[in-house]
């Protein structure tokens, strides 16, 4: 691999924390004492995502990155709930112990919703990037592992795969690093190739074969039957105000429609639009300085 163009990015901090017995990989950026914004990032992803941001907003705040559980360099775990999810992030700001900005990132930005849902105490204000829940009729994911299956077919296997042993849980190796890099590719066309290498070369592992990503493939599994309109159930229980960010490119997976946001946000006490030009959904990969001046205009100190 030839060495990373981010790799001045690099965290200036990097430890253990096992808040609820499982241990998650915690990287920092910044002043210890300074606000600290916590991160959490999407499905499949790892705290090393926020790399092109995190020294941008760490001129300001201390960034707290989290890793799920089940992904990256975390621990993998027996259960991947929504719920553990949660508390772990609840478990990281009770560790840092003041009260914090929380920012995550597609499935993250709807984790951190949570997270200050249930915490309030231990949260200032937060950034959500497009984790405003799927379409209507749920996502679709483009290539040839689209599912094109019925509701009824696709919980029979969800019900199948969770009935599978553990062990059985595996990534087939790809006999070449790029290999995963196209394979992102297809799913991020927007992301660059040197982003798409680094990224992808902090969330794979060489094995007997070729190269595996280190994510728990059972954490993909999702939880089970489950709507999207379910999202926003608690959101009117939200105190701390959010900055909801958008790309405005379309992409892979969104941003949604603005009669779908617009609906959703009306469970939100209160809500600050922003949009990214020329970014997609991973805006804080594809215009990290742009969205990083949105966000620190936004943050109080």
């Amino acid at each position: 691999m030839e060495p990373s163009p981010w790799q001045h990015c690099a965290p200036e901090r990097e430890h253990d924390l096992s808040p609820h017995g499982v241990r998650l990989r915690i990287h920092e950026w910044g002043d210890p004492e300074a606000t600290p914004i916590i991160l959490s990032h999407g499905m499949f992803d790892h705290g090393r995502g926020f790399d092109a941001i995190a020294p941008l907003l760490a001129e300001h705040f201390r960034l707290v990155s989290v890793t799920s559980r089940g992904h990256g360099d975390s621990a993998w775990a027996d259960a991947y709930l929504w719920p553990l999810d949660v508390v772990d992030l609840i478990g990281v700001l009770e560790w840092v112990g003041r009260p914090s900005h929380l920012l995550g990132h597609s499935r993250g930005g709807a984790m951190v919703t949570d997270a200050a849902i249930y915490a309030p105490e231990c949260v200032r204000q937060l950034v959500n990037l497009d984790g405003f829940g799927p379409p209507p009729a749920g996502f679709e994911m483009p290539g040839p592992w689209n599912d094109d299956r019925s509701v009824p077919e696709r919980f029979e296997a969800f019900l199948d795969k969770r009935r599978r042993p553990a062990e059985e849980s595996v990534w087939r190796p790809r006999p070449l690093f790029e290999d995963l890099v196209e394979r992102r590719s297809e799913q991020n066309p927007r992301l660059s190739k040197p982003w798409l290498r680094h990224f992808v070369g902090l969330g794979a592992r060489e094995v007997e074969g070729g190269f595996v990503w280190k994510a728990d493939p059972a954490a993909g599994r999702g939880f089970g039957p489950w709507r999207p309109d379910w999202v926003t159930l608690d959101w009117p229980l939200l105190k701390a105000p959010m900055l909801a960010i958008i790309g405005g490119e379309p992409d892979t997976w969104g941003p949604l429609p603005d009669s779908v946001l617009e609906e959703r946000f009306k469970n939100l006490r209160s809500v600050e639009r922003a949009t990214i030009e020329g970014a997609g959904h991973f805006m804080h990969m594809e215009e990290p300085e742009a969205t990083a001046r949105v966000i620190l205009d936004w943050l109080p100190r």
